[in-house]
């Protein structure tokens, strides 16, 4: 026969379940916009350091394509435009020469970061880190994430030692994240979660809701800038892409190499 004391605590109950399924479905989540943040820094990063100087290149091209055409042609049009390119080209002082390299309009380079907090910095090889790096990654988060604690102390814990993991994923570094499983294994093993009133489930079932919410923002926004559509396009493969790219700059830059050659000749 059920006691009446039984069947106070079942509510509750139920709400701590809910609470805990809560938890676990915002960690997996979180792993999830987290690869995807890396994947889309690491191409970014790529991106810039393998085909930036294929882009300048094009741009110095049509500057000197438009110059060409502006001499051969002597239209006011033709000679505003060509004005128009090489202004484009020249370097405007902004925030990473007042900084002297060490930071942009997104703040510090990781390299600048690197030296302050004395850590090495190794640039990523390529944008999604190995899939061991990945289950590492999600077995680590999944452990550790700060969300899991009752305590503050156990918060801060877990919060400064997720700061490493991320990092250390962001550079696909498997030998540092085994290090990171094997520590985490090592260390203190954090209280039995104790029962919470109604009241406080209630709001942690909210505050996991709003930090969901957020989450979501997040995501939309990665997935809706313009690196973050570059990779949509090539899901399984996002390294394949570069190449892709760079084959395709490279004939772009053949065209206005022939472009300029013939322009230069037909100059009297």
């Amino acid at each position: 026969m059920t006691t009446p004391e039984a069947e106070q605590s079942r509510p509750e109950e139920r709400l701590e379940r809910a609470v805990r399924a809560a938890e676990q479905a915002l960690i997996e989540y979180e792993i999830a916009v987290e690869t995807f943040r890396v994947e889309v820094e690491n191409f970014s990063r790529l991106h810039h350091q393998r085909l930036g100087p294929m882009y300048a290149r094009i741009e110095e091209l049509d500057a000197r394509i438009a110059e060409a055409r502006a001499e051969r042609t002597g239209d006011p049009e033709d000679q505003r435009r060509a004005r128009e390119l090489r202004a484009r080209l020249e370097p405007i002082p902004g925030v990473e020469d007042l900084m002297h390299g060490w930071m942009d309009e997104s703040g510090l380079f990781p390299e600048a970061a690197a030296m302050l907090t004395e850590q090495q910095v190794r640039p990523p090889q390529r944008v999604r880190p190995s899939e061991e790096a990945r289950r590492l990654y999600r077995e680590l988060a999944r452990k550790a994430h700060p969300d899991l604690a009752q305590e503050e102390s156990e918060r801060v814990r877990r919060e400064e030692f997720i700061t490493r993991v991320n990092a250390a994923y962001a550079r696909g570094d498997e030998t540092e994240l085994r290090e990171l499983v094997a520590e985490w294994a090592a260390g203190p093993v954090p209280p039995e979660r104790r029962p919470s009133p109604s009241e406080e489930l209630y709001a942690r079932l909210e505050w996991l809701a709003q930090r969901k919410d957020l989450l979501t923002v997040l995501q939309r926004e990665l997935e809706e800038s313009a690196i973050g559509s570059m990779l949509r396009l090539a899901p399984d493969d996002p390294d394949q892409l570069l190449v892709e790219i760079a084959g395709q700059l490279q004939s772009d830059i053949t065209a206005r190499e022939t472009e300029l050659a013939a322009l230069v000749g037909q100059q009297p």
